[in-house]
Formats: C-alpha cells, structure tokens, sequence
C-alpha cells in the first residue's frame, strides 16, 4: 500500500515508540490521529505531526470503543500500546493482570476487529501489530507479557490468513532490546555483551516497510537476539539453559523491578 495521503491511527502514540512511529508515518505523508493517555505528550505529538489527539485509555472497554468510531475510517491502524507485564505473577492483583491483557491484547483485537470491518467493506487497509520477541521466546518472571504478545503474535498471523485474500494486510512487528523508548529503557536493564539494542526509527522503519510491502512479520533486532528468539521459539529449553548461562536472568529481573511502577 502506498503510504501518501492515507489516514492511520497510532494507539500508544505519547510513548517513544508510538512518537517515532508517527513522525515517520507523517514523513511517508499520512494524516495522523494518536491516542494515549497522556494528554500533553500527546498534544504536543499531535502538533507535531500536524495530526489529532485523541486521549483514551485503552485498559478501559468505553475508551476502546470510542477510538474505534471515531477513527473508523482510518486505512492504516498501529496497534502500538502496550504495558510492560513483567514480574512474578503472583505479585499481580487480578485487576493488574486485567489491566494488562486489556491494553496490550484486548484492546488491539477489539480496535482491529471494529476498524478492520470498514477496511474489508472498502477491499483496501492495512493493520500493523507491534508485538515483540517475547511472543516468540520466553525469559524468567515474565510470564504475563508474554502471554499477551504470543497472543498478538498468533492472532496477527492467524488473521492475516483471513483478510489478505480480501485486501486487507495484517503485520507483526517484532521489537527486540530498543534504545532511548520501552520497556527496557524505562526499567533500567542492561544488555547481555554482544547485543546491541535497535532504536524507536528502526521500529518505525519496520512498520513502513510493513505496510508499503504488505509483510507477514518482521523482526526489530541485532542478530545475536534474533537468533536467540529463534532458538527460544524451535528449543525452549535449550534456550532456557542458555539464558542463564549469558546472564538474562538477571536482566529480566531487573527490567521487572525498574517498571514495578507501571502495573
């Protein structure tokens, strides 16, 4: 899909990748409309891009929903919201675990379900799911996150299954470590020697590349860590053995420390 002159939503658009997203897609000359919950992020991200910020918080069923209409039209939607999850499950209220699985599952499938159905009646658009490696290979007290995005990795592929032959494309985008935005950087984690970490532009990268040539799944990382999620998805625990060995671990535990604040 040609990018100039289409219309995309950006959800999670006041966080450092939805901010990178939408600038590119501004670049590549769409009319934006962000959402997020930060209103004066937001705000000044809209303004930015000469877009429309709509606040929302997407935990919550009414807010989901109201995106939904009022962005239905849209020919582009990025799924990009999401919460870290990460953390001894046992440390999670039911309402935390409800929080997570609305904004980071819930919420794409319902706004993908409702704005999908224009784009199918219309035979043209496109939906762009950020997912993450963690739906494909798992670490230590992570088990919630990566629930929620093998659940979105799953319901990408399976649905792109269903709605390509009918001119909708549906894309995963794979994040792996990113630099200076996410979860990593927010809770404080430290690589693993030899991995190098890819940037909130490189994502936005992958999501243009994504839609301009209608592509399955890509992944966002250094070689070292894609090849690590891809012994994590064919040999699970031979993977297992080997996170410990080079020390994530550790660094998942940090990571759920360092984003204790965003339950």
């Amino acid at each position: 899909m040609e990018l100039r002159g289409r219309t995309a939503l950006v959800t999670g658009a006041a966080g450092g990748l939805g901010q990178a997203i939408a600038r590119r897609l501004r670049v590549e000359g769409c009319t934006l409309t962000l959402t997020g919950r930060r209103a004066d992020v937001l705000d000044t991200v809209a303004a930015e891009v000469d877009g429309r910020a709509v606040v929302a918080d997407l935990s919550q069923v009414d807010d989901v929903e109201r995106v939904a209409r009022e962005c239905a039209g849209v020919d582009v939607l990025v799924a990009n919201a999401g919460l870290p999850g990460n953390g001894p499950l046992e440390e999670y209220t039911v309402e935390q675990i409800d929080r997570v699985l609305d904004v980071n599952l819930r919420s794409a499938i319902v706004l993908t379900r409702m704005i999908g159905e224009r784009m199918l009646d219309r035979g043209e658009g496109h939906i762009v799911l950020v997912s993450s490696l963690s739906g494909k290979s798992t670490t230590p007290v992570t088990s919630l996150y990566n629930a929620t995005k093998f659940g979105l990795r799953g319901f990408a592929l399976a649905l792109r299954a269903d709605w390509e032959p009918r001119g909708v494309g549906v894309s995963c985008i794979n994040p792996g470590p990113i630099a200076e935005a996410g979860m990593f950087v927010d809770g404080g984690g430290t690589l693993p020697p030899g991995v190098r970490a890819r940037s909130p532009e490189d994502v936005a990268a992958a999501v243009v590349r994504a839609v301009v040539h209608n592509k399955a799944e890509i992944d966002v990382a250094d070689l070292v860590t894609k090849v690590g999620a891809t012994i994590g998805l064919l040999a699970p625990q031979t993977s297992a053995r080997l996170s410990k060995l080079v020390g994530a671990d550790r660094i998942a535990r940090e990571l759920a420390e360092g984003n204790k604040d965003k339950r």
